[in-house]
């Protein structure tokens, strides 16, 4: 339902920008949800979410840094620039970090594998949306060039 809601609205509001493309991440729940139809087991797929989340944020942090490399400005503002994203995903990870704790908390006094579950799925989410904003922010920095 919220899917055809979602459609429905970007239908209306014309063509998709990259900030919107943060909208097409799974939430937790869904991500738990999609990986309980999984026969490997939902531990497992959301390890292997988890894990493609890493890589695909590793992909759109290497993708900002080649964009800020091409930038056509001078190398004091470049510099600065790829300080302030070592700095915001340094910051980034103890984010992940505290929110997927608290996260995990919320299964209160489930079995050590729900939490790592919710663990998991929060990991994954969390990288898929910083991943979307880093290629926003790559995106717009090349239209500008």
């Amino acid at each position: 339902m919220r899917a055809m809601i979602l459609a429905a609205m970007l239908a209306l509001c014309g063509p998709a920008t990259a900030q919107d493309q943060s909208e097409d991440v799974l939430t937790e729940r869904e991500l738990r949800e999609a990986c309980s139809f999984e026969a490997s087991g939902v531990r497992e797929c959301l390890e292997q979410r988890r894990a493609e989340s890493e890589a695909t944020l590793k992909t759109a942090n290497e993708s900002i840094l080649t964009a800020v490399g091409r930038w056509d400005t001078d190398a004091k503002f470049a510099s600065q620039t790829r300080q302030k994203l070592r700095e915001s995903s340094s910051a980034f990870l103890k984010y992940r970090d505290a929110q997927c704790a608290f996260a995990t908390s919320l299964g209160a006094g489930a079995i050590g594998n729900a939490l790592e579950m919710r663990r998991l799925a929060c990991v994954a989410e969390l990288n898929l949306r910083r991943a979307a904003s880093l290629r926003a922010s790559a995106s717009e920095l090349r239209s500008r060039q």
